[in-house]
Order: C-alpha cells, then sequence, then structure tokens
C-alpha cells in the first residue's frame, strides 16, 4: 500500500470496513416480507486510495425508474474507478420493494420521495428513507439521484436543481451537461428538500426516459454526465468530454404542464425536445368516433421536455411538459448538439466518456 493510501482513513458502513483502494459490495438490512424473507438495500462502495470528497448516486427511490439502475451498473463498472480520488457510495436500487414488484410506490402505496426524512419508527416508507438518508446520503458532501417518468409518461434528459439559489449547484449541473438545465423548486417529503434542511449535501436530480424501459441515449447521457460531475470534483482525473456549451442561456427558469382540453384519444403532432411558440398545436384531442376534436395548444414559448405516450387521456390530464427559457433557439441547439453525439446508431465508439 503506497504512503498516500496508508494516511488515508478505512470508511466504515455499519459493521463493514472499507480501506483505501478497496471496493466492497454491502447488503444495508430493511424490513423483511410479510413472508420472513429477509429485505437488503443494495450498496457498492469504492473508497479511493487518495482523499477526495464522497458522492453517492442513487436510483429507483420510485422501483419502476429502472434506467439508473443500468447507469449505476456502467459506472461501478467503469475502468476509470480504478484510479478514484475520494468515495463513491452506489446504490442502484433504493426502493427495493418496489423495484420487485415493478411499481413505483411501496407496498402501502406510500411514494418514497414524498416519505423523507423518515424516522426508525414510522412506516416502510418512512423506515427505508431513514436508512437511506442517515447510513447513506448525509454521509456525502454531493449525491446525484436518478429519476425517469412515471409510467405512460417520457421524460426528455435533464438536470433538475434549485439553480439559481445556489452557485455551486448550478456548476455541478452544468459540468454534468445535459442538453436541459431547469431551475426546480424543493417538495417537502423529497430526498432534496430532506439534504437541504438536514446537512449541507448537494444533490441534482437526473430526469431521463420512461419508467420499466431502457432509453439507451438517456442512460448514455447518464453514464458520461456523472463521470464528468467527477471530474469536475476532482474525483477523476482528466477533463470533461468538450461539448459547445451554452449553459447560462440553456437553464430553463420554469416550466408548466399542458392539460387536456377534453377527454378523449391524443393524436401528438409534436415530438419530444420540440422547440414550440405561444399558439403552437402540439395535437388534437378527439372522440373515438371524430365527431368533437379540439387542439391542444402551447401556453407559452418553450421546449418539450415531457409528454405523455399515451394516447387515451381524461380532461384535465397533464400531456406535454413544456420548459420556459429566456434564449429558446440556443437551448435548441444545445440540444441538437447532445442527441448527435449519443446517438445509439452512431456506434459505442461514436461515445466519448
Amino acid at each position: 500500500m503506497s504512503k498516500r493510501a496508508a494516511n488515508r482513513e478505512a470508511f466504515t458502513l455499519g459493521e463493514h470496513i472499507i480501506q483505501p483502494g478497496e471496493e466492497h459490495y454491502i447488503e444495508l438490512p430493511l424490513p423483511g416480507l410479510y413472508t420472513h424473507s429477509p429485505v437488503c438495500m443494495p450498496v457498492h462502495i469504492t473508497h479511493g486510495r487518495a482523499d477526495g470528497p464522497k458522492l453517492f448516486i442513487s436510483a429507483a427511490i420510485h422501483g419502476d425508474e429502472i434506467n439508473g439502475v443500468e447507469i449505476i451498473r456502467r459506472v461501478i463498472n467503469s475502468p476509470m474507478l480504478k484510479r478514484m480520488r475520494g468515495t463513491l457510495i452506489a446504490v442502484p436500487v433504493v426502493n427495493v420493494y418496489g423495484f420487485i414488484n415493478k411499481s413505483r410506490y411501496l407496498p402501502d402505496r406510500r411514494d418514497l420521495n414524498r416519505s423523507f426524512p423518515g424516522s426508525e419508527n414510522g412506516s416502510m416508507a418512512s423506515k427505508l428513507a431513514h436508512v437511506f438518508l442517515q447510513q447513506i446520503a448525509r454521509r456525502c458532501q454531493y449525491g446525484i439521484d436518478l429519476h425517469t417518468a412515471a409510467i405512460g409518461r417520457d421524460n426528455l434528459p435533464q438536470i433538475r436543481g434549485k439553480v439559481f439559489d445556489d452557485p455551486e449547484l448550478l456548476e455541478l449541473a452544468a459540468a454534468f451537461d445535459s442538453p436541459v438545465i431547469l431551475n426546480a423548486e424543493l417538495r417537502e417529503g423529497s430526498l432534496r428538500h430532506a439534504l437541504t434542511q438536514t446537512s449541507s449535501t448537494k444533490v441534482l436530480l437526473y430526469e431521463a426516459g420512461e419508467a420499466l424501459r431502457f432509453d439507451e441515449i438517456a442512460i448514455r447521457a447518464g453514464v458520461r454526465g456523472i463521470l464528468n460531475i467527477m471530474r469536475h470534483l476532482g474525483m477523476l482525473s482528466g477533463q470533461r468530454h468538450p461539448r459547445k456549451q451554452y449553459i447560462e442561456t440553456a437553464v430553463a427558469h420554469s416550466s408548466r404542464w399542458v392539460r387536456a382540453p377534453q377527454s378523449g384519444i391524443l393524436r401528438s403532432i409534436i415530438p419530444m425536445g420540440s422547440k414550440v411558440e405561444k399558439g403552437t398545436i402540439m395535437g388534437y384531442v378527439a372522440d373515438p368516433f371524430g365527431e368533437t376534436e379540439k387542439p391542444v395548444i402551447a401556453p407559452t414559448a418553450g421546449m418539450i421536455i415531457g409528454k405523455t405516450t399515451l394516447p387515451l387521456v381524461h380532461e384535465g390530464e397533464a400531456i406535454f411538459h413544456i420548459a420556459r427559457f429566456e434564449m429558446l433557439d440556443t437551448a435548441s441547439r444545445s440540444l441538437e448538439e447532445f442527441h448527435n453525439e449519443l446517438d445509439p446508431s452512431e456506434g459505442d465508439d461514436h461515445v466519448i466518456f
């Protein structure tokens, strides 16, 4: 062991001790099933030989959001981590119960991302939130929480955080290099809200793709983004991939959902990532017989960053998500370049991490 590694303290999690330069797979015990079958949260820890930041990456807080599981698998198998500084704590499946059942929620129908900070003596969701917050998230200076849209919806790859209030968080969001950064307010009960209230941990939320489906572009963007942030933090050597930057003008200052004007069958005519002007017709909702048909009109200019994938809609249902930018054309160019770089049709060698 080098002198540098010998002077670095071991990382401990429960009864597990991880020495500098080691990787460990750990199972954190959770409340068991009613069949008495044990349940554990999987945790992979890489403790670098040299000092550096502690970063957690987490996925499947909603159990049906599986893109993040694959992103974490690729990150922890990257050969770059052999020379990593600091500590990386990877939790590919936080909501193990929902993941087993292919469900967004826990067995008691609670949303884990509305159950933080949790409690040792509360509901199943509260206990699970408490374990993750206390044993993983609060022990790190930085975190990246990976999500997808809910079932029946799709999200353009995007980073969310309250970036206008935190210059360091904005720098991290820029380093991730997603096509969209959305300034997002905190929601009570969420992991981001709990960390803001109880620690100094800086956390970003990555949204991309659909529930229960792999999206190769979203996965590649997530892997590249995490490695970019690790380079930005000094955990990995080298410069992040030199894509042209439009950061200041590509931050969306707000967003809004457009809702169905009537119940019926949606015929969308605007693809994901499209630029729209106020008054643009994005689709039509018609009854099954075509006797009545109403247009879905953009109430503001912006970019489509989320949309429903199910054509059967009820009146008032959210169907298009529009992000609003100060300079929309610049954000649109950034998105075009992003897709050109990460298009799977170009082959694996086309992607530089």
